[in-house]
């Protein structure tokens, strides 16, 4: 007879978990494994697909990133993040710049527990009942978006653009 366990938390679920329980925030963590797309990945957790709320990671300059959280049904619209930045550039580091700058591999990437606390903007669609990113593949939070926006100090604007159907 065999008995189902749930695998030991990794260390960025650890450092997730433990900055949200710092932040005061309510939420419910989840536990679905991987998914392969949006459509699965809200259903996993029970929300809509504008629901889920991806974190990424901007670069602004050498050593001077940003965190943007976007609704999962959208995608950074870079003319309207420039003008609120005041920039006339940005990028997106590569998947090594990323982790090194926030101690989360693409896919578990959250502002909670980022071994460095860059600055976030948030989009204003960031709203209702949202599921965020746990520090691991598969966990998740689901927690109040202007709870999350609060919790985070987040600067919140127009900083999206409706995802492209055809990819």
């Amino acid at each position: 007879m065999s008995e189902h366990t749930e695998p030991a938390p990794s260390d960025g679920e650890r450092r997730a978990v433990g900055a949200l329980d710092a932040a005061g925030i309510r939420y419910t963590l989840s536990r679905h494994g991987r998914v392969s797309s949006l459509a699965e990945a809200a259903a996993a957790r029970g929300v809509e697909p504008a629901g889920i709320v991806k974190t990424i990671v901007v670069r602004r300059a050498d050593d001077d990133f940003l965190l943007v959280l976007v609704p999962g049904d959208r995608t950074i619209s870079w003319p309207k993040l420039r003008e609120l930045l005041g920039v006339s550039r940005l990028s997106m580091p590569d998947a090594g710049t990323a982790k090194d700058v926030t101690g989360y591999e693409r896919g578990t990437i959250t502002p909670f527990g980022s071994i460095r606390p860059w600055p976030v903007v948030a989009d204003e669609r960031v709203r209702g009942t949202v599921s965020i990113g746990a520090g691991a593949h598969g966990v998740a939070a689901t927690v109040d978006g202007a709870e999350l926006v609060r919790a985070l100090g987040a600067q919140v604007a127009d900083v999206t653009e409706p995802e492209d159907p055809k990819g």
